[in-house]
C-alpha cells in the first residue's frame, strides 16, 4: 500500500513529477531531477517546509486559544501567567527560541534518563523541536489576535446564550467561536505567512527544509546566487498559493454576513 501512495505522490509532485516544473524546464540544468541535478533534494525540502508549517498551525492555535482564554480570565494568576508567556516569546528572537527549545529538550531528557542510570547520548528529533519552537512563537502572537477578537464580540452574545439555556461551553462553541473565527481570520492569515518564512530557521538544527537543501547545493556546486534565487522563488510561490487559499477562507468565513 505504501508503494501505491509513493507512486501517487511522485506522480503529483509539482517539481519533480512527470509534469513537474523541474522535470519540464530544468532537465538539463542544476535543478534537474535524479542524479543529474539537485531537483529531488530541493523538492524534498519544499515538502518538509510545508509539512512543518501545516503541523505547527493547529498546535500553535490551540496553545494560543488557551492563552487568550487565560488572559481574559477572572483569575489574576492566569492573567499574569498569560502576560508573562506572551511577553517572553514575543520578545525573544525566533532563532533564540529555537535554540533554547532544541538544546533544552536534549538537556532535560538527558537529565531524566540519567536519573534511571542511562549514560547514552540523546538526540532530539529536529522536526519535533522545530515544530514545538515555531508553535510556541506562533501561539504567543495568535493569542493576542484571538484576545482582540474575543473583546470585539459584544458581551450580550454570552448573555443571549445564557438566556437560551445554553451552558458556557455550548455558548462558546455555538455562538462565540463562529464569530471569533471570522474576526480573527485576517490577523491569523498574516501570522501564517510569517510562520511560512520562519520555517527557514530550522535549517540551523539540521532539518532538510528549502534553505538547507539549497544551501547544500550552493556550497557543492559553487552556484550560491542561483540556488538561493531558486529558494526565493519557492517561498514566493508558497506565499502566493497561500494568499489565494486564505482569501477563499476569508470569503467562506464571511458568508453569513448580511450584505449591505
Amino acid at each position: 500500500m505504501s508503494g501505491i501512495f509513493s507512486a501517487l505522490f511522485g506522480a503529483l509532485d509539482p517539481l519533480c513529477g512527470p509534469i513537474g516544473i523541474f522535470s519540464l524546464f530544468g532537465s538539463d540544468s542544476l535543478i534537474a531531477c535524479g542524479d543529474a541535478g539537485w531537483g529531488d533534494e530541493i523538492a524534498f525540502g519544499v515538502l518538509v517546509t510545508i509539512t512543518l508549517a501545516v503541523a505547527t498551525v493547529p498546535v500553535g492555535l490551540f496553545i494560543g486559544f488557551l492563552i487568550a482564554l487565560a488572559a481574559q480570565s477572572k483569575d489574576k494568576t492566569l492573567r499574569l501567567a498569560a502576560g508573562i508567556y506572551t511577553t517572553i516569546f514575543r520578545g525573544l528572537p525566533e532563532l533564540l527560541t529555537l535554540f533554547i527549545i532544541y538544546y533544552g529538550m536534549q538537556i532535560g531528557l538527558q537529565a531524566v534518563l540519567a536519573w534511571f542510570n542511562y549514560e547514552g547520548r540523546v538526540e532530539i528529533n529536529a522536526f519535533l523541536a522545530g515544530m514545538i519552537a515555531l508553535a510556541v512563537v506562533f501561539s504567543s502572537y495568535s493569542s493576542e489576535v484571538l484576545l482582540s477578537a474575543f473583546r470585539a464580540i459584544p458581551h450580550g452574545q454570552y448573555e443571549a446564550g445564557e438566556a437560551l439555556g445554553l451552558s458556557r461551553w455550548r455558548t462558546l462553541r455555538l455562538i462565540v467561536l463562529p464569530q471569533l473565527i471570522r474576526i480573527a481570520l485576517p490577523g491569523l492569515t498574516n501570522l501564517w505567512l510569517i510562520l511560512l518564512k520562519d520555517t527557514s530557521y530550522v535549517s540551523v538544527i539540521g532539518l532538510a527544509d528549502i534553505v538547507r537543501q539549497t544551501g547544500i547545493a550552493a556550497r557543492v556546486s559553487k552556484e550560491a546566487f542561483f540556488f538561493y534565487f531558486i529558494a526565493c522563488l519557492l517561498y514566493l510561490a508558497l506565499a502566493v498559493i497561500s494568499s489565494f487559499g486564505l482569501r477563499y477562507a476569508e470569503r467562506w468565513a464571511r458568508r453569513s454576513e448580511v450584505r449591505r
